[in-house]
């Protein structure tokens, strides 16, 4: 039996490696089951029983096969184990029941920012405000002082090498066309869900342009958001740093980017009178 201590140093160390896994706990269980309440395992991202104990044979299938489906869904469950019935239930006849909570633990999306300036500082702060893994790569090594809140500064990856990032991850390119082709190019070949440039419109299309010669094709292009951030008539380096990540953030979770006083205003009734906003002459 796997001791508490062993599972929770476990559980510490694959957050720590980042790493995605379900953690199953029973909940409950009626007549003869052979895992009581508050009996737990870890389960990984391939589905492997890591540690702990939930039931043996099919009721242990039954919820690595749950644990797999709440780690793509995101979303936690309860699996109701019928140990009665070899044939509609886990195929065990043990004469009982059993209740399992699955949970995903999945690591907070990465915010990656290359390069330096006001509007990456800003985008560093913002990112780890709502909630990102921020990590800040920039050749020569950036002052630390400036990016207090990045959990992580590459400072020697000349070519990119290290920027790796994971499906739901965003990437944005603020190195004032320093090498921004190439970290361009590993990005979008990068499972990122969120790619962005920070660059003047006209670079922006050099950018596409260069990027479509190096064989990318217009679905793939798609994927990349050039100029950055979203239209909110930025002007100052806050400013432009306010719209990157309302973009991200807008795209992770499912946004429309328009107003909210706009979508009320569809659920007015026919007729209904509005007030115009006072005249700000």
């Amino acid at each position: 039996m796997t001791r508490r201590a062993d599972l929770l140093d476990l559980r510490v160390a694959l957050q720590a490696r980042r790493e995605a896994f379900a953690l199953a706990t029973v909940v409950e269980t009626e007549g003869s089951a052979s895992a009581k309440p508050g009996a737990k395992a870890l389960i990984s991202d391939r589905g492997e029983l890591l540690t702990g104990w939930v039931g043996g044979g099919c009721a242990e299938s039954a919820v690595r096969d749950a644990a797999l489906e709440s780690l793509c869904s995101g979303t936690p469950g309860v699996v109701e184990l019928d140990l009665n019935d070899e044939v509609l239930g886990t195929g065990m006849p043990c004469g009982g029941s059993m209740r399992v909570f699955v949970e995903p633990m999945l690591p907070r999306p990465s915010f990656w920012i290359l390069g330096h300036g006001r509007v990456a500082e800003c985008l560093c702060h913002f990112a780890g405000t709502v909630g990102f893994h921020v990590v800040v790569s920039d050749t020569p090594a950036p002052d630390p002082a400036r990016f207090p809140d990045a959990e992580e500064i590459i400072c020697d990856d000349y070519d990119y090498a290290r920027l790796a990032p994971r499906a739901g991850d965003a990437v944005v390119i603020a190195t004032q066309h320093k090498g921004d082709h190439l970290s361009a190019v590993r990005a979008l070949r990068s499972p990122a869900g969120y790619i962005a440039i920070v660059a003047s419109g006209k670079r922006a299309r050099l950018m596409l342009e260069y990027l479509s010669n190096q064989g990318f094709s217009q679905e793939e292009l798609a994927h990349i958001h050039a100029p950055a951030g979203l239209d909110l008539g930025a002007e100052t380096p806050e400013e432009i740093a306010l719209s990157v990540i309302s973009e991200a953030v807008m795209l992770r979770r499912g946004g429309s980017g328009l107003s909210k006083s706009a979508d009320a205003l569809r659920g007015r009734r026919p007729g209904a009178t509005v007030r115009q906003p006072a005249s700000a002459e």
